[in-house]
């Protein structure tokens, strides 16, 4: 793999205690993610490039949570509590090596907003300041891995794409929720028509 550092950033999506085996939302396998991101993370550090973790960051009671005790909207999932602010949910995965990374991006803490991507909140309006911190960095050219798949690394890359970055999925170091069924082959489908390349 071949990265121009000067322009490159990566990107560790959602790598948290929740998402990991043992969590109130567990990805299957998720934390065998950790060591590719960590070696990559670490390759991106002593080049020089940038290194940014997003982490979930809701506060209690959150409008996305099923115990919100609400209907979902059209196309919504509501999920487990999970991530809460302050609680080892939403702690970093204790293997996962934070000393490269650059910044971290908390999303989803607005409590009526749920937050998906490491750009957008979900009403696709409200910003999280990514992508014009990157723009300032000169970087042109993401890879992305992390939890889940078909979530938030999904709506990652395609916004990714959408503000005009160069998008590499780290296969290795992605893993999937597969809720609804076929989510995760559809999501990969997807991002290969959006542009996105896998690594």
């Amino acid at each position: 793999m071949n990265i121009a550092f000067a322009t490159s950033a990566l990107i560790e999506i959602d790598v948290q205690n929740d998402f990991c085996p043992g969590g109130s939302l567990a990805v299957m396998d998720g934390d065998t993610v950790v060591e590719p991101l960590n070696e990559l993370a670490r390759t991106f550090a002593v080049a020089g490039a940038p290194v940014i973790a997003t982490q979930d960051w809701h506060p209690a009671g959150h409008s996305s949570f099923l115990s919100a005790g609400r209907k979902p909207r059209e196309g919504e999932i509501l999920w487990p509590d999970h991530c809460v602010q302050g609680t080892a949910g939403a702690d970093f995965h204790p293997k996962l090596d934070i000393k490269p990374v650059t910044i971290i991006v908390r999303k989803g803490f607005r409590p009526g907003i749920d937050s998906y991507s490491a750009f957008f909140e979900n009403d696709r309006k409200t910003a999280t300041g990514l992508a014009p911190y990157l723009r300032g960095l000169n970087v042109d050219t993401l890879y992305i891995g992390g939890l889940a798949t078909d979530y938030c690394v999904y709506y990652s890359c395609m916004d990714a794409i959408l503000q005009g970055f160069a998008v590499y999925l780290l296969v290795d170091a992605i893993r999937g929720v597969g809720y609804p069924e076929n989510s995760i082959e559809a999501a990969l489908d997807a991002m290969k028509i959006a542009g996105v390349k896998t690594v």
